[in-house]
């Protein structure tokens, strides 16, 4: 198995959520334009969260109900921890790569040919010389757990990844669960509803729910 997006699929019911509810929001034309729209926000330094295709079945958030934000910006591992998971700032979260990719930013033999990071559940560690280009996604031991991410099995999440790598100089993104501190009691974030409902009220910034884009 290559790939965990087995879950409820995020579209059409996120259209039919928010006119039902009644919630402004944006429809975009088309793929290119949620790419170009959530690559200028995080450039911003908004953290987003983003729903797109069906939901992750396991452990990790994988791209599919995901927060994500710059890892280049030192002080975004607090502000996500803090602010909008509600838990302690030394949390570590994931960074997100293309699988073509994670050699320049781990020090692992082979790593694009390994199955375990496509599903963030492999620590590596990170290159010495890529510690300060990715400081919100390296632990204090210098590692990671690391999410690489293939254009066969994801290739929204890829395309959003080089885009941001073009843009910010590193194809990396922090990604974390839109689960919070005591995920372990809640229900998995996998309906617009339940997407829509977490987000509600918390600084997150702007939330695509497939090309539907929710609009503060």
């Amino acid at each position: 198995m290559d790939r965990a997006d087995w879950g409820w699929p995020s579209t059409p019911r996120a259209a039919d959520f928010f006119r039902s509810g009644g919630i402004a929001h944006e429809t975009l034309e088309n793929e290119e334009r949620l790419i170009e729209r959530v690559v200028d926000w995080l450039g911003k330094g908004r953290v987003i969260g983003w729903a797109q295709g069906a939901a992750e079945w396991g452990p990790r958030a994988l791209g599919h109900r995901s927060i994500l934000a710059d890892p280049g910006r030192a002080g975004m591992k607090d502000t996500v921890n803090i602010k909008i998971k509600y838990r302690e700032p030394f949390r570590p979260f994931a960074p997100s790569v293309p699988v073509e990719r994670a050699a320049d930013f781990v020090d692992f033999p082979d790593v694009e040919r390994l199955l375990p990071p496509r599903f963030m559940l492999m620590v590596a560690p990170v290159r010495p010389e890529k510690r300060a280009v990715i400081p919100a996604v390296t632990h204090v031991d210098g590692s990671c757990r690391l999410q690489t991410v293939s254009p066969d099995v994801d290739p929204l999440y890829h395309r959003l990844l080089t885009r941001f790598g073009e843009r910010a100089g590193a194809p990396v993104l922090l990604n974390t669960s839109f689960n919070l501190r005591g995920a372990h009691r809640q229900r998995p974030r996998k309906r617009p509803s339940d997407v829509f409902g977490l987000r509600h009220g918390r600084p997150r910034g702007r939330t695509p729910l497939g090309p539907e884009t929710r609009i503060d």
